[in-house]
């Protein structure tokens, strides 16, 4: 379906370069040049389709959201506003798409652990930092118990909880870029973030040492 849209939209310009920033590549997609969209695409494909997979933990329902996403980028392509962040609000139409899709099934899953952080798929997942999972000593420790259990944890989390949760730990998102694509203030998103690890930590307190950023165990709020 990309490839279809992008032979209609091509015309004869000078390739984009690699530097150009996002919101450069928008605006000459913007007046017409169908290879700034390709370089767009190949610059973020790979991240968004690993963002939205997180979300839903269906690939197959991921790679129609990933296209959805791209078509909708050129469907607004005239509304977008160069002073907005290209990345915010791409993210923001891959997240409206991901929760639309959750909605539509009354289901909600989280993210693999065995998925790595961020865009970089050699990247060191949760699962990397818990016991149990190296060889550093800890052989003595179950890694398949450890993951039932962290993804168990991560499931009883509030919806708010778990996206930010998603967003910062595997995408390694800032604070300031997660609060402009849930559409809330950084604080907000800091305490959803604090509450998320603080419900963590008391589910898995054997192995809370080893979480993201942990603090000590307080009792955890279920909102934020």
């Amino acid at each position: 379906m990309l490839n279809l849209i992008l032979m209609a939209l091509r015309r004869r310009a000078a390739p984009p370069g690699d530097d150009d920033a996002d919101e450069v590549l928008m605006e000459r997609f913007r007046k017409g040049d169908a290879r700034a969209f390709e370089r767009l695409l190949e610059r973020h494909e790979k991240a968004v389709y690993n963002f939205i997979f997180r979300l839903v933990r269906d690939r197959e329902l991921a790679h129609d959201l990933l296209q959805e996403t791209f078509l909708r980028v050129v469907k607004n392509a005239k509304g977008y506003s160069p002073k907005a962040k290209f990345t915010t609000w791409l993210y923001t139409i891959a997240r409206n798409q991901g929760i639309d899709a959750l909605r539509r099934a009354k289901h909600r899953r989280h993210p693999s652990l065995d998925q790595a952080q961020g865009p970089d798929p050699d990247g060191r997942t949760l699962m990397d930092k818990l016991p149990g999972n190296s060889d550093d000593g800890f052989e003595r420790t179950d890694a398949s118990e450890i993951r039932v259990r962290v993804e168990a944890a991560i499931d009883r989390l509030s919806d708010e909880q778990r996206e930010v949760f998603v967003m910062r730990e595997f995408q390694q998102m800032p604070f300031k870029d997660i609060a402009g694509v849930v559409g809330v203030s950084e604080n907000t998103i800091k305490s959803r973030m604090r509450y998320a690890l603080e419900n963590l930590r008391l589910a898995l307190a054997d192995y809370a040492d080893d979480l993201p950023n942990a603090v000590d165990p307080v009792p955890a709020r279920s909102r934020a």
